[in-house]
């Protein structure tokens, strides 16, 4: 068994994808599971630390998202449950509450941070 580090470049990322895939399937209690429980940590770790979000105002995120799934208002309105106060929030008329980045950040898969984002109202 190797020993792993932090991944820190793309070939410690790439041998530990290599890794990960050959043992992917390891159970609990398998000699391998271990490892593979460590990979799957530091993979993630690496991969969120070069990953970067757009720099979009989060009306402009929820927007792109929308499209990206299909959605119109109405739908994000059937999870709030306000089609005014939503119709409000996509024309900058009125700011996002606690309660909408949380079921907007679930529904839209955005991460929260993305929707605290301070912008203009219109």
């Amino acid at each position: 068994m190797r020993i792993w580090y932090l991944i820190e470049n793309e070939t410690d990322y790439n041998e530990a994808i290599k890794r990960y895939e050959e043992i992917r399937y390891a159970k609990k209690g398998d000699p391998d599971y271990r490892e593979l429980m460590l990979l799957v940590k530091i993979i993630s770790e690496y991969e969120n630390s070069i990953s970067t979000l757009p720099k979009l105002d989060p009306i402009e995120f929820i927007k792109i998202r929308m499209e990206d799934f299909g959605y119109k208002a109405a739908d994000l309105a059937k999870v709030y449950g306000d089609k005014a106060t939503v119709s409000k929030v996509l024309n900058y008329k009125q700011a996002l509450s606690l309660n909408m980045i949380r079921k907007f950040s679930k529904l839209l898969q955005i991460p929260p941070e993305a929707l605290i984002k301070e912008y203009e109202l219109q």
